[in-house]
């Protein structure tokens, strides 16, 4: 099955953002292959790192005395950011390690979670982790045969450390009411961090 999903995948990306100008392959200790695809969207000045092969298998939650082999979430992430504005490629790292993290620490990617690289997302950016977003908006859910659940693709948000603090303490809702309220550009790799005082 596993090779069935990466095909469905790739043909509903290809679909959906158009084809990919660059790919890059990232392989873990204990976990399967991961490419992070580099799809470029000039007409609106933007460009999406997507990744391929984190649904592969799905996630299971780390309590669970068996892993079922067919059921259970799946999911691959996506990043949009401004093209031109900063040296991003090197985002495709990061990406593996969130995309590989449920198979090496057994994590279950989930809307409103955050993801930790602990270092820039890529060389010199302001953000060293990600608030994981509400799935379908922008690749919508990847229906697969009986019993396997559907892949869902997940934005991901970019968070300052700082950020990233104060959504441990209020939450993710209310990070993204103080984005929404200061008209913050997420897509933007230069951004500052929001406005977090009272």
């Amino acid at each position: 099955m596993a090779g069935g999903v990466g095909e469905r995948v790739a043909e509903r990306l290809r679909e959906v953002l158009g084809e990919p100008d660059a790919r890059a392959a990232v392989t873990f200790l204990g976990a399967r292959r991961i490419e992070v695809l580099r799809v470029p969207d000039p007409r609106r000045g933007l460009v999406r790192y997507v990744t391929s092969g984190m649904s592969d298998e799905p996630m299971t939650d780390p309590g669970a005395a068996l892993a079922d082999p067919l059921r259970g979430p799946r999911a691959e992430l996506l990043l949009t950011l401004r093209a031109g504005r900063a040296a991003t490629d090197g985002v495709h790292r990061a990406l593996a390690v969130f995309a590989a993290s449920p198979q090496v620490e057994g994590l279950v990617v989930a809307a409103g979670g955050s993801l930790d690289l602990g270092e820039p997302l890529w060389p010199g950016a302001p953000f060293t982790c990600v608030l994981t977003g509400e799935p379908g908006a922008e690749v919508p859910d990847l229906a697969l045969p009986a019993p396997c659940d559907p892949v869902r693709f997940f934005p991901l948000l970019p968070m300052t450390p700082n950020e990233a603090a104060w959504k441990r303490v209020h939450g993710a809702a209310a990070l993204e009411e103080r984005w929404l309220h200061h008209g913050t550009d997420l897509c933007d790799p230069t951004r500052a961090a929001v406005p977090l005082g009272p």
